[in-house]
């Protein structure tokens, strides 16, 4: 019941929270600004990641996720007001999860719309993950 709360909640911002947003493209990685790549290790090894971002899962395999331990690891990767992206496969999982911690926790988020699949359509060569 928790979940299905806290997942209701999370759609509800999305449809309304206005974010700051923009195409995931290999020029953006050379901003140097930290990259949190969310999606899961089965997906990492599938395609490879962005060279230096932090992988930290949000949803695991069967869609669930625990808020509490997401954000101790991003906490270890990130300063609540240093500004980073949030990279997944196409950008449908960050855009809900960057307004989640843009908009009701303050962080300074942006979400990189198209995710790892634009970037490596559009040439970018991933790096082979590594846990």
């Amino acid at each position: 019941m928790k979940r299905i709360v806290i997942g209701l909640f999370i759609i509800t911002i999305s449809l309304m929270a206005e974010l700051h947003q923009v195409w995931a493209t290999p020029q953006f990685v050379e901003k140097n600004m930290k990259i949190i790549d969310i999606r899961t290790p089965a997906e990492w090894r599938e395609t490879g990641i962005v060279k230096g971002s932090y992988t930290i899962m949000f949803f695991d395999e069967k869609g669930n996720f625990n808020i509490e331990t997401f954000l101790k690891q991003l906490d270890m990767a990130v300063k609540k007001d240093e500004p980073f992206a949030l990279i997944c496969r196409i950008g449908s999982r960050t855009g809900m999860v960057s307004e989640f911690l843009s908009e009701k926790l303050g962080y300074k988020v942006t979400n990189l719309k198209g995710g790892i699949m634009k970037m490596i359509h559009e040439g970018y060569k991933t790096v082979p993950y590594q846990p």
